[in-house]
């Protein structure tokens, strides 16, 4: 029977700290698990080690770990960022939004130059993020008083600049009057690039 409200519960264990077998066996499960960059792997792996501790007479050699897991192509950062910038480009975020994913996943700066939008890129990117928040032609609500709509404008404006779009680029998508001006625009971007 129980007294005074307690219940039983049993004692969590605190994880075994880790050692050299333990910290290779946690980063191949992690890299299997979620596609990820040297920078984000090293981190979470550093976490590991403070939460855990580590059990072993040498010190951790993380550095050499991610290293051959780089060699053995486990962990390639240009694939990671390709993959997360052509991802983050299709739900119509902008090249400074971009830039500092990859800045957060620890990529170098000459990769995250490389893997930059170009011009018609980031074009397709401010029609698709206007498609999808209904902005600029694609608004179909009726037109408002000048006051609203001047302030549902500047609030647009605002939007568009958070997800990483130039003012430009904001400004052109929300003035245009039809979607096909908005589209003849990321037309000529694609055409000059060819």
């Amino acid at each position: 029977m129980v007294e005074d409200g307690a219940t039983f519960r049993r004692k969590r264990r605190a994880p075994k700290p880790l050692d050299r077998v333990r910290i290779e066996e946690l980063a191949l499960a992690y890299v299997a698990r979620f596609a990820t960059s040297a920078g984000k792997l090293e981190a979470y792996l550093r976490r590991k080690l403070r939460e855990r501790g580590w059990d072993d007479e040498s010190d951790p050699d993380i550095e050499a770990l991610i290293a051959r897991f780089v060699e053995k192509s486990y962990v390639d950062d240009a694939i990671y960022g390709r993959a997360k910038a052509q991802g983050l480009l299709a739900r119509g975020y902008g090249a400074r939004r971009v830039d500092q994913a990859l800045k957060a996943a620890d990529i170098g700066e000459g990769l995250r130059a490389e893997l930059g939008p170009d011009e018609s890129e980031r074009r397709e990117a401010a029609l698709a993020f206007a498609r999808r928040r209904r902005f600029g032609p694609f608004d179909a609500a009726e037109p408002r008083d000048v006051d609203a709509h001047h302030k549902l404008r500047e609030k647009r404006l605002a939007a568009m600049l958070r997800a990483g779009h130039d003012f430009d680029a904001a400004r052109r998508v929300l003035d245009a009057a039809t979607i096909e001006e908005l589209e003849q625009w990321v037309a000529e971007a694609r055409d000059a690039a060819f």
